[in-house]
């Protein structure tokens, strides 16, 4: 008996100390509503996902809605988020902000992978929506999904948001 208590004790010790592996890369493709998490060039999570609410094409300016596409960076987490959550895109990069200059409006900014909104009256007013698509331009997971993903990202990690 006291073999096996060993051997048990000896085998969570092992799990314990087992080493945590992160993302490297995070891939979002808006057409198919899907989030994909790469180690080692391998895929080892996939979530479904709500966009914005004007989802086709690349963000322009602030409150139009849109979910940015191209390089961009997590650069870091929000436990104490409105949402379950949130881990902020490096949103707007420099060609966003130029643009935006060139275009005399603002760029908008604090876009997010985020989970439910923690707000019951914010959650009775998404429902209505007929798609998944109802933030203002972050990528929205379930709860469960976001949690999973929180675990599974250490900041700062690429992700590239494709059309």
């Amino acid at each position: 008996m006291r073999v096996a208590f060993v051997a048990l004790a000896a085998l969570c010790i092992g799990a314990a100390q087992a080493r945590t592996v992160y993302a490297d890369k995070i891939l979002v493709d808006k057409s198919e509503r899907r989030l994909w998490v790469f180690v080692d060039g391998k895929t080892v999570a996939t979530y479904r996902i709500g966009l914005g609410l004007a989802p086709v094409g690349h963000k322009q300016r602030e409150g139009d809605k849109k979910t940015p596409e191209g390089l961009y960076v997590l650069d870091y987490k929000n436990a104490g988020s409105a949402f379950y959550r949130s881990i902020h895109i490096s949103y707007p990069n420099a060609d966003d902000r130029a643009r935006a200059k060139r275009q005399g409006v603002p760029p908008g900014g604090a876009i997010m992978i985020h989970g439910q909104a923690n707000d019951p009256r914010i959650r009775a007013a998404v429902a209505i929506y007929p798609s998944r698509d109802w933030t203002d331009g972050c990528i929205s997971l379930s709860n469960a999904d976001m949690l999973a993903l929180w675990k599974q990202v250490k900041v700062p990690v690429p992700i590239e948001i494709r059309p």
